[in-house]
């Protein structure tokens, strides 16, 4: 599958999650986005990722608050994201970025607490989904040059963070090591 028929699957399953409300399901696709983000280090795809993770917290905290506006931004974005995706199955990707980047426009039209909730919010999903492109191999500087954050906020971030659940971070027990130190000095 090539990268635009991975985001117009990505993009469908996020209008099917919104309308559903499935926030796992926007938190999943959002790490799909982030894998191949990371491969590609494509703004786009990052964009998307930040968005659908940051739809996610909206729709969440929505369920629990009310937060007047809350739901006109959830359908503005919607309508973004059928725009991206028309365009993107067209092949306009200049419509594909300006769709997206809509979305975090339309955050400054907003009023009061609800505009300072999202811009957090946002502000948060960069820092979060930085954290996972860091977890793929990419240096701290360059993502967070990506996402257009500070290098001391993904630092800040990342250093909290245990890696401890990703494969490749797990250490093996002091027992384990010395068996393994003795087989190599087996005869």
């Amino acid at each position: 599958m090539d990268e635009k028929e991975h985001l117009i699957e990505v993009l469908s399953g996020v209008r099917k999650a919104i309308l559903t409300r499935n926030i796992l399901s926007l938190k999943d696709l959002s790490n799909q986005t982030i894998h191949s983000a990371s491969i590609y280090q494509d703004t786009d795809s990052i964009a998307i990722a930040v968005v659908v993770y940051a739809m996610s917290k909206i729709i969440e905290r929505r369920e629990h608050e009310n937060f007047n506006g809350c739901e006109e931004f959830c359908d503005k974005s919607l309508k973004s994201i059928d725009k991206a995706l028309a365009a993107l199955q067209k092949d306009d990707k200049k419509k594909f970025s300006d769709s997206l980047n809509n979305i975090t426009k339309s955050v400054n039209k907003l009023s009061g607490n609800l505009r300072r909730y999202i811009q957090d919010v946002m502000r948060k999903s960069s820092i979060n989904k930085a954290s996972k492109i860091y977890e793929h191999g990419i240096s701290l500087e360059q993502t967070a040059n990506l996402l257009g954050i500070s290098l001391y906020e993904l630092a800040s971030y990342t250093g909290q963070k245990e890696f401890s659940d990703i494969e490749q971070n797990k250490s093996i027990s002091v027992k384990d090591r010395i068996k393994l130190v003795e087989k190599m000095f087996e005869k």
